[in-house]
């Protein structure tokens, strides 16, 4: 009994342990059944972090404006002062224009995006706009300076990836009106010609650089242009190339007691506002930046130049017979007299062979030093920053000095010529030409006593005999005293001298007895009018001058007169 009851004890005993053994190894599986569902758990807790931090930074930057290209905007809308005549009158402004940018990286389609914009901007040049366009740049110009029918057609069109910026353009109201005064701007709105040029340089590019010059804060720069004769000048000068077949013609209207530049234009010019032949050889500002031989306009000088040595008087006759013959050259005059004359029958007959005798009395150092002195060599000091330098021979010889005395030889700027000649008629005093407003006194505490009163006064007086009697009578405009001097100058043509084509000229000053005004025209090769006449300048460059101050005068506040000549002209011959 004892052993069977051993045996089922022990079978117990055993059956317990087994049970205990089954509920440890079920305790185990669950503990490590809970320690996998926690690792599940924390992971896909990670997981949903980092795709709510990712979908958290999507709506923050989808409720981020678009960031515009990194341009720098004081570069590009930077804002210019007005340019003003000296009566208030607005002669360049800026406006606001559009200008087209795309952003390649939205483009989704570049070729049906190219074939659109071509609708709008036909002359949208294909491979370049692709290469801009395939590209992974944030930022690319299309085109600038859109016109607003423009800019609303490119709108309408919806092409993704395409923006506008707005910015400024330069506007000239006047058009070609003043063009080769003004200048031009690039596109980027700074200046690189003319006074808007000279303004940058004076301190406007420095502003633009720091994005201190904003709009409103800029105060205008008023010119001492005046418009409605700057106006009448390009529409004489237009007029005056159609009628006599001309290549080109300029002009000028000068204060005489101030050098301020009343109007000057150069044609053909262009229109700044499409200056797409701004820089064609043709359209060059020929009063300050080319140089010609002004012709018998220089018998002025030679004649004041004799005057004022002491060593000729204006009673002095010099013979006027035979030509001058000097190494191998001829020297004879036009319409010559085969005679005697005195100075002012060589003046208003314009003899070339008398004024080389005076030059002669003078010498060819004297000569030099006289043209020197009245700014006809050198570098003319003005705002433009379109300047040429006057020519000359690297060695004055005899012949150089006979030559030059009647204009030949020195080829100067048309606007230092009317600056030399306001000197001859103003008392003698040499003053730059300036673009800005300029009094008197300012004007005199700068000048230079060129002449002597006395000269100044004996040149006006032949002026005025000149175009009461000689080359200047088409010139005369009734009630103003109109006195001038002519200049027809052979242009040289395969190096030689030809007769029949020419560069005329004219000076001249009004009212004569005391200048306020000087004005000088000039026509480049000029045909005759009509045939059975010639294309001389007492033919057409005087009767552009008639027409220039017949239309000015009154706008300029110069009252006619009419009567006995005054009695400043009444010069004694004694």
């Amino acid at each position: 009994m004892t052993g069977a009851g051993d045996l089922m004890g022990g079978v117990a005993t055993s059956a317990v342990r087994r049970g205990a053994a089954t509920i440890v190894m079920d305790g185990a599986g669950k503990t490590r059944g809970g320690r996998a569902q926690n690792r599940v758990v924390m992971a896909m807790a990670v997981i949903f972090g980092i795709y709510a931090a990712i979908g958290g930074r999507l709506v923050h930057l989808a409720m981020q404006e678009e960031p515009e290209a990194s341009l720098p905007v004081a570069r590009v809308t930077a804002s210019r002062p007005d340019l003003v005549d000296r009566n208030g009158e607005v002669l360049a402004t800026d406006i606001k224009t559009a200008s087209l940018f795309a952003e390649p990286r939205r483009i989704v389609d570049i070729d049906e995006a190219i074939e659109k914009l071509s609708t709008v901007l036909p002359d949208l040049n294909y491979q370049q706009t692709y290469r801009r366009l395939d590209s992974d740049a944030g930022f690319v110009w299309l085109r600038r300076q859109l016109s607003p029918r423009q800019q609303a057609d490119i709108l309408a069109l919806g092409v993704p990836g395409l923006g506008f910026r707005t910015e400024k353009r330069r506007f000239y109201p006047g058009g070609p009106t003043a063009s080769h005064i003004l200048g031009l701007v690039n596109i980027d709105n700074k200046g690189i010609a003319g006074i808007e040029k000279f303004v940058d340089d004076q301190g406007l590019a420095d502003l633009q650089a720091t994005g201190l010059a904003v709009e409103g804060h800029l105060e205008p720069v008023r010119l001492s242009v005046d418009l409605r004769v700057q106006h009448i000048i390009r529409d004489e000068l237009v007029q005056a190339m159609e009628r006599y077949k001309a290549i080109a013609a300029g002009a000028v209207v000068l204060k005489a007691d101030t050098g301020e530049v009343v109007g000057m234009a150069s044609v053909p010019d262009y229109d700044p506002n499409n200056p797409v032949n701004a820089l064609d050889k043709d359209r060059l500002n020929r009063m300050s930046a080319g140089v010609f031989e002004m012709g018998s306009t220089f018998k002025l000088f030679t004649t004041a130049m004799a005057l004022d040595s002491g060593l000729v008087s204006i009673n002095d006759s010099f013979d006027a017979t035979r030509p001058i013959r000097i190494g191998g050259f001829t020297i004879n005059d036009f319409h010559g007299k085969r005679r005697v004359l005195s100075v002012p029958e060589i003046f208003i007959y314009s003899s070339n062979i008398g004024t080389a005798k005076m030059a002669d009395v003078v010498g060819i150092d004297g000569h030099r030093a006289f043209l020197d002195k009245i700014g006809l060599l050198g570098r003319m000091s003005t705002e433009l920053p379109e300047i040429a330098h006057p020519t000359e021979p690297k060695e004055w010889k005899k012949i150089n000095s006979i030559t030059i005395s009647y204009g030949h030889g020195v080829a100067t700027t048309p606007l230092q010529t009317a600056m030399a000649a306001a000197a001859m008629l103003n008392g003698g005093k040499l003053i730059p030409p300036t673009f800005l407003p300029r009094s008197e006194a300012e004007a005199n505490e700068i000048a230079t006593q060129v002449i002597s009163e006395k000269t100044s006064a004996q040149m006006r007086y032949l002026f005025r005999l000149n175009s009461e009697k000689g080359s200047g009578r088409r010139a005369e405009v009734e009630g103003y005293y109109v006195g001038g001097k002519t200049g027809t100058a052979e242009k040289v043509v395969n190096g030689r001298y030809s007769s029949s084509v020419r560069f005329n000229a004219f000076i001249a000053g009004f009212p004569v007895d005391d200048p306020e005004y000087v004005v000088l025209v000039f026509i480049d090769e000029p045909k005759p009018e009509r045939e059975g006449i010639g294309a001389t300048a007492g033919l057409n460059a005087a009767p552009m001058v008639r027409n220039i101050i017949r239309r000015s005068a009154p706008l300029l506040g110069v009252k006619p007169e009419f009567g006995q000549e005054s009695d400043a002209l009444l010069i004694s011959q004694q």
